[in-house]
């Protein structure tokens, strides 16, 4: 995987075309964008479209246009991660060498019913940062005979990190560098602050499905890297996937960028922003006759 170090600061917005743009989108992009500026940088797009269930062409086609009626210009091509798909598995054929990944089969109905009877012992069922309970690691003591049985069964299944054999294959503390908001959301002031990564407290991630190539956290580490990105700029709900994203670049041997989490854009019930509401639409806000200024008013307080 040929890594270059880029001469100057590479900025990238890298939404997934399974909507229309809301206002933290828009947040995240003008500030990519306006970061790379200041900095005398580049600034990317990049379409994150692995999911081919859910991306559709006219939401990508619609991300443009919200994109270019906001000001903001990008560099061609456009990089999407449905054209590199044999990228991803060579990376993922790569921790499976290490042996450093295991074919998991339990649904999501086993998962529960294993969480609850260990609750129901009194037993506390640890959980990830988003609250979703660690997965129970049936599968990971397989041997290779046991797991070429399983992935001949014909279930789905999932290729999941060891992430105990993964943290000792890491070889010592992890950490990154942080120029956004801390951990409780306050924001950092001056330079870069160092924080420690947890990946442990995300247990044993999925890297790849069998009806999906690749997962979020192992196509952002290596598109990341090859498009030479050196600053990821972010919304604060992925401050503590970072950590994951550090293992895998440790592991991988790719470069660390800097991190800036910024804070989320709230609707009115308090909770971030989702492409259902469509009332907080790029689009909806241009059709309602509301110019950029207004956008970037309400987003950055700029008058």
């Amino acid at each position: 995987m040929p890594i270059s170090r880029p001469e100057q600061p590479v900025f990238r917005f890298a939404p997934s075309p399974n909507g229309l743009l809301h206002l933290g989108h828009a947040l995240s992009a003008i500030l990519n964008h306006d970061m790379a500026t200041a900095m005398g940088g580049r600034f990317l797009l990049r379409i994150e479209d692995i999911d081919r269930t859910r991306c559709r062409p006219e939401f990508e086609a619609a991300t443009f246009e919200d994109l270019a009626w906001l000001g903001l210009d990008w560099e061609e091509p456009v990089r999407r991660q449905s054209e590199h798909l044999g990228v991803y598995a060579a990376a993922l054929e790569r921790l499976n060498a290490m042996g450093l990944v295991y074919p998991a089969v339990m649904t999501r109905g086993e998962i529960r019913a294993a969480v609850a009877a260990a609750e129901a012992k009194g037993q506390a069922w640890p959980r990830d940062p988003d609250g979703t309970p660690l997965y129970p690691g049936r599968e990971r003591g397989f041997t290779p005979d046991e797991q070429a049985a399983l992935l001949a069964s014909g279930r789905p299944y999932a290729w999941r990190l060891d992430m105990g054999e993964a943290l000792r294959r890491a070889g010592g503390p992890l950490t990154w560098r942080e120029t956004g908001s801390s951990q409780s959301g306050e924001a950092q002031s001056g330079e870069a602050a160092s924080v420690v990564a947890d990946p442990a407290a995300w247990g044993d991630v999925i890297l790849s499905r069998s009806d999906a190539p690749s997962s979020y956290h192992l196509s952002v580490v290596v598109d990341d890297a090859l498009q030479g990105i050196t600053h990821v700029v972010r919304g604060r709900d992925l401050y503590h996937a970072t950590s994951v994203h550090r293992l895998l670049q440790r592991l991988l041997g790719l470069p660390q960028p800097v991190y800036h989490h910024h804070r989320l854009v709230l609707g009115p019930d308090g909770r971030k922003l989702s492409k259902s509401n469509s009332d907080t639409g790029i689009a909806s806000f241009r059709a309602s006759g509301h110019r950029p200024a207004d956008v970037r008013s309400m987003i950055l307080g700029e008058r």
